[in-house]
């Protein structure tokens, strides 16, 4: 969680350096791979931008990018899934060897990486999706505020390179943000300080990031995030799995009565 945090902070500084570099338009005639890939990102926008509406097109093409994420996401969330169902055997590994010296430190990380390797746990899995977005979104952002048939476009209440005026979808943004923690903080078998302080820090953050940036770039977070929404409950349904976890805990209870119950008769016939 820690590092999911962290690089959602250097993703939100990296569009915030962004905003004062590459002022120079970019266009079909710039010579920059980087330029070229973002005009590239461009084109795809503006072909989809229906009736010439950009802003439709921003949301079109997060669509498009979700859904073909959408593999790698599940992978994503059987990884997160994994992680939380080890949680108790870590506690155990760390309770065993609680000192703060070298050797101890030595001995959790050996006991936690065999842990994961029995389980199929990998603890890196969970940040991939974001750092595959986070070129997206530097991209976006740069084809918004450098493209001029993107950067001159208007969409309902606001421009597409300025900011919204109104501070509604930094507000979706973090909304669904928080609507998305929330989910993931449901499906974990155990709660923990970290994850419930992140179910709050994240949309914080979402929401401050989103003030600052162009309103297609938090247009952008506020589909990708309530895309986020819906997909936890298509693939990682909390209410789901908290039904599956009380079921299998009803059925070794009932195991552990009748094993019970058998060694209690066997007693008796002794």
């Amino acid at each position: 969680m820690k590092k999911k945090l962290k690089l959602v902070a250097l993703s939100g500084i990296a569009v915030l350096v962004l905003t004062g570099c590459g002022r120079t338009d970019i266009t079909g005639h710039s010579s920059g791979l980087w330029e070229q890939f973002v005009y590239g990102f461009a084109q795809i926008i503006h072909f989809l931008s229906f009736g010439g509406l950009v802003g439709l097109g921003i949301i079109l093409f997060t669509l498009i990018i979700r859904t073909l994420l959408l593999p790698l996401m599940h992978v994503q969330m059987k990884s997160t899934r994994k992680m939380q169902e080890v949680q108790p055997e870590l506690k155990k590994i760390q309770a065993q060897y609680p000192g703060k010296d070298a050797e101890s430190k030595r001995l959790v990380a050996e006991k936690t990486q065999e842990l994961y390797a029995e389980n199929g746990v990998n603890p890196y899995m969970g940040c991939l999706p974001l750092l595959v977005q986070m070129p997206i979104l530097w991209a976006l952002y740069q084809a918004i505020t450098r493209v001029d048939f993107l950067r001159d476009g208007h969409f309902l209440w606001f421009d597409i390179s300025g900011h919204d005026p109104y501070f509604i979808l930094p507000i979706l943004a973090a909304v669904f943000t928080f609507a998305s923690s929330w989910l993931t903080m449901k499906a974990a078998p155990e709660k923990n300080a970290m994850t419930t302080s992140m179910t709050y820090v994240m949309p914080i953050l979402i929401f401050g990031m989103g003030v600052s940036v162009a309103a297609g770039v938090a247009l952008y977070w506020t589909v990708s995030n309530a895309y986020q929404v819906f997909q936890t409950l298509l693939l990682n349904n909390p209410f789901k799995l908290q039904e599956e976890r009380a079921a299998k805990a009803n059925v070794e209870k009932n195991k552990e009565k009748a094993r019970q119950k058998a060694l209690a008769k066997a007693k008796k016939k002794k």
